[in-house]
């Protein structure tokens, strides 16, 4: 371990250096695991921390130990001299030296090392805490309270909430007079509080506090600090030196300064001198049942570190056949000494080497090794802080340990603070020297710590030896008595700060302004001091109306608008001064007439026979007075039909029945001192329009109608907006609504009428008072119409005399029903329409006879009905008179193209359609054999076949072969059918291996695989005692598995399921055997695997299909493919390659390869081939793209029209037309 430089050194006592970063997880496991072995014990903390000295404390050493430690700095030879063992400590040192390595100062803020550790455990398991409990300092005698609360979203039950004071000492059993421990729940919020009140706050109360909580496999801990202060008193002149202590072992603040001893006394007690009690002994002595009430009657706080050092002695006690003499427990050394260790070996031949912290030492001018016979010495030179430490040596296979204490002189003053005196908002410096540079020093205020900030006023300054206190802008409140404190002295001094006369250089004077208008109240003082507002004796609170400004000696306020309410008497009242400047603001205000609410020309529309009440908001300061009149004759308050009222912030002109006369211009006066205000209202009295005359209706349709109307004579007064239209059925009297907004025109076309039926209509004219009566009804009017044309005419079958037309019924028939269709054709090249059906048929269906070979003839069909009949619909090309034998096709579903799954038990229902003509002839098997009708159904039709399952067995999987005849013509196509069920449980599941907490399964497949792959096991493990399973793997694709973190000491059974697409296996095979995880565990010897080729030729997972397109819609082609290396993609159509065709666009995506094609027509049509090359092979895969007859085809697909009826329409149309298709 490098020595450290001198700046390291001089860090050392600083509260600030934190722990090297390997140090606080080697703390962490340390306090956690117990050790195994001393050297593991001491690498899992940090080295220990530099011990201060501690004579003052002990009391007086032997008078030649000092110079023992002074020649061991310069004389080799007095080497047993330089450092005493645990015998020769000094008195005292025996319990102190092995004290916990958490000494801190009493006021202020821990060091930082530590609060960052303390945060990062915080940090890494605060999971449950919502608020933590904060640290905070009581005076002797009051009551503090700390809080932690807990969410309880997520948590079934109440957690368990645990205090303790240090690293052990559970609180629970303290409660009592002094500690009371509450919790409450809050059912709104759903947070657990809990509180631990200290009652009475003594001395001993301060130091370290945790609280833990606890919820199943949750944890979560907070530590926090508690200060007790003297109440009264100042800082006693104590020996500073008194204040070092040894912390223990597995701590990283160890070798701070501990002040809590020097802050918390008020006074300076004799103490009789005790005799010096040996910790050690009476640890070794004593029972186990005993160790706590020892530690706590000696004041031992690392209780648990002490035991593992009495531990580790315990073991060096006993008799080793490599060591003659071994080392002594502990040895101590002051800073810049020279310290000797030395063991004496039984073999001299023994190999010996020495360690710190777990690494070896090599020999240097810092560590010299000497051999006399079979003594081995090593001397350390020149000790620092950072050989404080844990050493120990090897000799064989047995080794011996020690630690070394390295004391620090105390740090003196060496020039004292001074008193001083100064005045308010000054900047004061008060400066003491210390003996060395960049010391460790503590500054105070009356007995408590100053702890500078951003935003504090107080501000420490170094330079060197030199220390100083800044204090900004001194108040009165700064007057104390500040001390300054190091390791080896102290020194205070008095600082006064008083008030500077103060004088008024402009007084604040009395204003007078308009409302709205700014008021500025603005002063100014001899001194730069704050002061405070007041208005009619009441504090005076800074607003966004209202501001305060405070620049250097000038105080204003300022208020932006002012308001009737800033009226009054205002003070400003200098701070600390008795003085006080009063000034007046009084608020005037002209009146004013609030018109905005009548509109643009003042006009009020009155209903005729309706009460006006017209208020008019008006304002001024004072109140002004309103005079109403109307045509210079004024309008008296009083209970008259037209009548004014008055108030303080309006005024109102009341008409009780508002009558035509009353409209005109009515004028308002306003008046105060302050000024006066004019202003003039329009009146005007409107009334409902007359009814219009009765509307004619002009025109009727199907469901519709048009009618017209003449305006009403009279409009009220007012324009009219528009008109309502209402209707009825001639035999009802309720008339209903056909507008709900108003009709500006006078024209209007009524819809959704029933044929058939007779109505009436009628006019309402609206104007801004309202709606006039309804006028007279209409003469009544029936709705009727023909229907829509038939619709889908086809060919359904052609002989050599005969067409077979069929059709489908319109789509709007209408009230007046169908009466029948009447079917019409011509020949090719004439215009003669000649009538097939001499009478209305019903059926939409009908054949033409009588027609001559080979001849062409156009079609047409009409629907007829009361009305007449209905537009023509044709069919759009010349029908061939020859009959035609149709080759089968089979339509083969997209889904069925690839195999069919289902599960047993489920039904199996497929529909194959096809096309063919004359009827063709189906035949069924299955795996080349006739299928058996009694346990498969198939239902034939001439459009599709269909083969029907109640309840699939895995004997119906298989592969299922259609064959559909037409004379000569033979079409084929085939179905997989694969029926899958849960798998078998794997045959044999043993333990391969077991070491540490590991165990090594492996499994063979299972003999029924349900018919479907395997896609993965479930292994789950029972502890031998309980037998009960947990699941500790699932959807695992090997058959081996490593089974880790097991209970050591645990017996273990496991069982496997498999799992395909079904699910799991019905049952588990368990093994036969048992894994039992020994404590002692045993080396794992890897295994040697060979390297894996993962080479492989191109191959598709999955192939292309045969595919429809629609015309005009995007289509894409999609397989997968595998290889290593990767294989290059190539794309062809009809055995050429596509490259750079702006149409197409290709994909690859993890083995996935897209051909998309954009918008294709029917001449994209083809087969399409996919080409995979690697240098280990090539692979292709082709497939065929069918692309049908665009938009027709896809309005056809809509509509609902089966598929075969379509190819059937669209290859007649481009037989016809191939041009046009």
């Amino acid at each position: 371990m490098p020595e450290p430089t001198k700046k390291e050194e001089n860090e050392v006592l600083a509260p600030a250096p934190a722990p090297p970063p390997e140090e606080p997880n080697k703390e962490k496991e340390a306090g956690t695991a117990p050790a195994k072995e001393p050297s593991k014990e001491k690498e899992a903390g940090p080295a220990p921390a530099k011990e201060p000295s501690k004579e003052k404390e002990a009391g007086p050493a032997p008078a030649k130990e000092p110079n023992k430690e002074k020649e061991a700095g310069t004389s080799p030879g007095k080497d047993e001299e330089d450092a005493s063992p645990p015998g020769a400590l000094p008195p005292g040192l025996g319990s102190r030296a092995l004290e916990r390595k958490d000494s801190e100062w009493s006021i202020g803020e821990p060091p930082a090392g530590e609060e960052q550790d303390k945060q990062n455990a915080n940090s890494q398991l605060s999971t449950l805490f919502v608020e933590k409990p904060q640290g905070g300092a009581v005076k002797v005698g009051e009551n503090i309270t700390f809080i932690a609360k807990v969410k309880a979203e997520d948590l079934l039950r109440k957690p368990t909430v645990k205090w303790f004071k240090g690293k052990w000492m559970d609180l629970a059993s303290k409660a009592g007079k002094h500690l009371q421990l509450k919790e409450t729940f809050e059912r709104h919020s759903r947070v657990y509080t809990f509180e631990m009140q200290i009652i009475k706050a003594k001395e001993n109360y301060a130091g370290n506090y945790r609280c833990e909580v606890t919820y199943k496999d949750k944890f979560d801990s907070c530590s926090f600090d508690l200060e007790v202060h003297e109440s009264t008193g100042t800082t006693p002149n104590i020996d500073i030196r008194s204040a070092f202590k040894r912390s223990g072992e597995g701590q990283d603040d160890a070798g701070e300064l501990d002040f809590s001893g020097l802050l918390k006394r008020r006074e300076v007690k004799p103490q009789e001198e005790q005799p010096e009690v040996d910790v050690w002994e009476l640890l070794k002595n004593a029972k186990p049942s005993e160790y706590e009430k020892i530690a706590f009657q000696y004041g031992i706080t690392d209780l648990r570190g002490m035991l593992r050092r009495l531990k580790r002695m315990r073991r060096v006690e006993k008799k080793s056949a490599a060591f003659a003499r071994i080392l002594d427990p502990a040895y101590q050394v002051d800073k810049g000494g020279r310290v000797r260790f030395v063991v004496e070996l039984a073999d001299p031949k023994l190999e010996v080497k020495w360690y710190k912290n777990g690494q070896e030492i090599r020999p240097s001018t810092k560590y010299i090794f000497e051999h006399k016979g079979c003594e081995r010495i090593m001397f350390i030179n020149n000790c620092v802080l950072t050989d404080d430490s844990e050493y120990y040596v090897t000799a064989g296979d047995e080794k011996c340990s020690t630690e070394l204490f390295v004391r620090e002189p105390p740090v003196m003053v060496t020039k004292q603070l001074e008193d001083t005196k100064a005045y308010c908002g000054e900047r004061v410096e008060l400066e003491c020297e210390v003996s060395e540079d960049d010391a460790n020093v503590k500054w105070f205020k009356n007995g408590e710590e100053i702890v500078p900030g951003p935003k504090s006023r107080y501000h420490i300054r170094v330079e060197g030896k030199k220390h100083i206190l800044v204090i900004d802008g001194a108040t009165k409140a700064d007057t104390a008595e500040y001390s300054v404190m190091t390791t080896g002295g102290q020194s205070s001094a008095k600082l006064s700060v008083d008030l500077k006369p103060l004088k008024i250089l402009t007084p604040l004077t009395d204003q007078t302004v308009n409302l709205g208008k700014e008021i500025c109240l603005k002063c100014e003082v001899s001194e730069n001091i704050t002061g405070k507002w007041t208005k009619n004796g009441l504090p005076v609170q800074e607003t966004d109306h209202l501001k305060i400004v405070h620049k250097g000696r000038i105080h204003k306020l300022v208020i932006a608008n002012a308001l009737v309410e800033d009226e009054g008497d205002y003070v400003f009242t200098p701070d600390a001064y008795s003085v006080t400047l009063p000034a007046k603001v009084h608020v005037i205000d002209p009146p004013k007439i609030n018109l905005d609410g009548l509109g643009a020309d003042n006009t009020v529309t009155v209903i005729a026979g309706n009460k006006l009440r017209l208020e008019i908001p008006i304002s001024g300061e004072p109140p002004p007075k309103a005079i109403w009149s109307r045509a210079d004759k004024a309008i008296m308050e009083g209970s008259g039909r037209i009548r004014a009222e008055n108030y303080p912030d309006s005024t109102t002109l009341v008409i009780d029945i508002a009558e035509k006369d009353d409209s005109g211009v009515y004028h308002i006066n306003l008046k105060n001192e302050a000024g006066e205000a004019h202003a003039s209202i329009n009146i005007k009295v409107v009334d409902i329009p007359d009814p219009p005359v009765a509307p004619n209706v002009t025109d009727v349709g199907d469901d519709w109608c048009i009618m017209t109307w003449e305006p009403p004579l009279y409009d009220g007064g007012s324009p009219i907006l528009g008109y309502f239209i209402e209707r009825k059925k001639k035999q009802s009297s309720r008339w209903m609504r056909l507008n709900f907004d108003l009709c500006k025109e006078t024209t209007f076309e009524p819809k959704k009428m029933i044929e058939g039926v007779a109505y009436e209509v009628r006019i309402f004219a609206v104007n801004a008072v309202g709606i006039s009566k309804p006028s007279m009804p209409s003469k009544p009017f029936v709705p009727l119409a023909v229907t829509s044309p038939p619709t889908l005419l086809t060919v359904d079958s052609v002989t050599d005399t005969t067409v077979t037309m069929k059709w489908r019924p319109p789509d709007q028939i209408g009230a007046a029903g169908l009466d029948g269709y009447v079917l019409e054709y011509c020949f090719e090249g004439t215009d003669d329409w000649i009538v097939a059906n001499t009478e209305l048929i019903e059926k939409t269906k009908f054949t033409i006879t009588g027609l001559p070979t080979d001849s062409r003839i156009f079609v047409r069909v009409k629907a007829v009905n009361a009305a007449g009949a209905s537009e023509p619909k044709y069919y759009s090309q010349p029908i061939l008179v020859k009959e035609i034998i149709e080759p089968p096709k089979i339509r083969i579903p997209r889904h069925l193209k690839q195999t069919y799954i289902r599960r047993v038990g489920e039904a199996i229902n497929l529909v194959i359609p096809f096309q063919g003509k004359p009827r063709p002839e189906l035949i069924w098997t299955k795996d080349g054999a006739p299928i058996d009708k009694n346990q498969i159904n198939i239902r034939n039709s001439e459009t599709d076949t269909i083969i029907f399952i109640r309840k699939a067995e895995r004997s119906h999987s298989g592969k299922y072969d259609l064959q559909v005849k037409v004379e000569k013509f033979v079409e084929t196509a085939s179905i997989d059918i694969r029926v899958i069920d849960r798998p078998g449980p794997p045959q044999l599941v043993k333990i391969d291996d077991v070491w540490g907490e590991n165990v090594a399964l492996s499994w063979t497949p299972p003999r029924d695989n349900g018919n479907t792959a395997i896609t993965g096991y479930t292994i789950q493990k029972a502890d031998k005692k309980s037998m009960e399973w947990f699941t500790v793997i699932e959807h695992y694709h090997r058959t081996n598995a490593t089974i880790t973190e097991l209970v050591i000491g645990n017996e273990y059974y496991f069982r496997v399921f498999a799992e395909n697409m079904c699910g799991l296996s019905e049952d588990a095979t368990m093994t036969k055997e048992s894994a039992v995880i020994a404590k002692d565990g045993k080396i794992y010897k890897n295994p040697v695997y060979e390297d894996f080729d993962f080479s492989e030729a191109p191959m598709f997972t999955q192939p292309l299909v045969n595919t429809y397109a629609v015309a005009g819609y995007n289509a894409t082609l999609n397989c997968s493919v595998r290889g290593n290396p990767k294989p290059k993609i190539t794309w062809m159509k009809n055995k050429v390659a596509i490259i750079d065709d702006p149409r197409y666009r290709m994909f690859s995506n993890q083995g996935v390869c897209t051909l998309e094609i954009r918008k294709p027509s029917p001449y994209d049509g083809g087969t399409y081939c996919c080409k995979a090359v690697n240098d280990l092979g090539t692979v292709e895969i082709e497939c065929k793209l069918e692309v049908k007859g665009g938009l027709s085809f896809c309005r056809l697909l809509l509509q609902g029209v089966p598929p075969n009826i379509i190819d059937s329409y669209l290859r007649d149309l481009h037989s016809s037309s191939p041009e046009e298709y």
